[in-house]
Parts: C-alpha cells; structure tokens; sequence
C-alpha cells in the first residue's frame, strides 16, 4: 500500500521529483510560469541558445538589442576605415579625427544597408577589403533579423491573465477553491483545459514528506474561451482539502500549481500557460466581484480590469 502510494505521489509530482518536493522550501512555479530551478555544470557555450533567448525576448529588450548591436556595429567599421589611413575614403572632407570618424560612419551606414550615395567610396586593398566583409555583415545581419521578426510575430503564445488571489469561497452549499483567468489578447483560444494540483507537507510516520495532489475540477475544460473563466474545486469529502483551515494551510507550505493548454485558433497550434498560488496569496471567506458589464445592446460584455477584484464575506 505504501508502495502504491508513492507511485501514485510520483506521477502528480509534475515532473520535479521527489529530491526537489523534500528539499525545495521556495514556491515550485513563480506567477509568471518561469521555475524557481538552477541549473548549474554546463559551460556558457553548452546551455546557452542565442536563437530560443532572442525569441524570448520581450520586445522592448529585442528592438534595444537591434538598435544598441547597429550602432556598435557601425562603430567598429568606421574605426576600421579610420584605421586604413586619412586616404581610405575618397570624398571625405573631414580634418578633425572627429569629424573624419563622423564621416567613416556615415559611409558604414551607407555601406551596411547597401545604399551608396556615391559622394565617398573606398580607396586601396584595406578600405575595400574592409568594404567587401561589412556588405557581407550587413546582408546576413539584415535576414538574421528579418527571420527573428518573422518568428516572432508567427509564434503563438498565449497571454493568459491569472487573479492575483485565489480564494476560498461559498459554493452549492460547500466550499471551493476558487480562481480565474482571462486571455489578455483578441484572438481566440479553444479547447482550453486546466490542471491544478496541490503540493503540500505532510506528516508520513515521524517524518514530513511533499505530497502532491491533484484537484478534482468542476469543469476540467472549456471548448471556447471568449470571456472569462472560474476554475473551481469543489471541497467536499474527497478533497485533501477538506477539512483544511488557514492555519494548517500555511503550516503545510502549500502551493497551488496550475497548467493551462489550449489551441491557438490564429496559428490552429496547442499553446500553455502556467502560474502557482502561494498558501499566503490564497482569500478564505471571499467571493469574486461579478466582471459582467450591463448588456451592450445584444452584445455580453466583461470588464477585465475587475479580474483581481474579491469581496469579503462576513
């Protein structure tokens, strides 16, 4: 039987195991789905993947990085042409070292982007060898960059938005754990489908062990995700968390983890998302503010600004 059960606490586990669930003493998934996990004895060069950090990127790091790796980019070159010697460049009027190292970058940025006003061109072996390696640069540079947009904006992720607390709440004349989500974006999510499982310390003879459980649902999946949605376990008699009160919860050091999937209807791709609740970021005796807005005409309609919002119950 003991055995038995292990397997069992094995499979919930989410794939941590059973080293991490007895050692860990942080949260297992951070509220933006990234994993609170180092990983150490690989080499830069081993672990690191230029192409998935890029993609990852957020936007604003990504066009800084475009931008910030241009500039340098052109830096270098117009050093090089200044290195070539005062006769490199024909056209170049400049007689300060300054104003010689404006003009050389211009001429990069002309001859990076393949543009080529013709008032300065190179002059001797070392400007056009010089010349001939920045084009190069500068064709693959400019489709690296395109294939990094273009995977950027073809990748499907989705941007599920969780409350900030979930709560313990009346429901059908019990109790449920409570939370919900919206999708931050306009594009349609179908086929969404949810898994919450508890992890939590627990007593086993004269030691405490991790244990991980999976919470029954009241709906384990919507076909379509055009509002919001209030993912529900019911605590009744079957529930580990039944009988459970604040204290013992945050005795326990429970955590809540959650994993989402769903089909992108835009890219018709499986995308996920993934959050966890803390024992202190879980409401008791509180409901959720209703989201629905007054019909617009014959139109259903949700304020997603009142997604975090909880009332309290006397």
């Amino acid at each position: 039987m003991a055995a038995t059960q292990g397997d069992e606490n094995l499979k919930q586990d989410l794939g941590f195991g059973s080293r991490v669930a007895q050692q860990s003493r942080q949260r297992f998934l951070n509220r933006d789905g990234s994993f609170n996990v180092a990983r150490r004895g690989h080499s830069l060069f081993e672990s690191l993947n230029i192409y998935h950090f890029l993609l990852s990127l957020s936007w604003g790091k990504f066009g800084l990085l475009v931008v910030a790796s241009y500039f340098i980019t052109n830096f270098l070159f117009a050093a090089g042409y200044l290195l070539c010697g005062p006769e490199a460049l024909h056209g170049a009027i400049g007689v300060t070292l300054l104003e010689r190292f404006f003009e050389a970058f211009f001429f990069s940025v002309q001859t990076l982007a393949t543009i080529g006003y013709g008032v300065m061109s190179p002059h001797g072996y070392a400007a056009n060898i010089l010349v001939s390696f920045e084009a190069l640069f500068g064709l693959l540079g400019f489709a690296i960059v395109t294939g990094l947009l273009f995977s950027r904006f073809s990748r499907p992720k989705a941007q599920i938005i969780f409350s900030k607390h979930a709560i313990i709440a009346p429901y059908k004349g019990i109790t449920a754990f409570e939370f919900r989500i919206v999708n931050q974006r306009s594009n349609q999510l179908i086929g969404v489908e949810a898994t919450v499982v508890m992890a939590r310390n627990e007593a086993s003879g004269s030691l405490t062990a991790r244990k991980f459980h999976q919470l029954r649902l009241e709906r384990q999946g919507v076909m379509f995700f055009p509002l919001h949605w209030v993912i529900v376990h019911p605590i009744d008699e079957k529930s580990p968390l039944f009988g459970v009160t604040k204290e013992s919860l945050e005795e326990s050091d429970a955590e809540f983890l959650i994993l989402l999937t769903g089909v992108d209807e835009t890219f018709s791709q499986t995308v996920h998302a993934r959050s966890s609740y803390k024992d202190t970021e879980v409401i008791w005796n509180a409901k959720f503010t209703d989201m629905f807005d007054p019909p617009d005409g014959d139109r259903i309609s949700i304020d997603i600004r009142r997604l975090h919002e909880i009332e309290r119950l006397e």
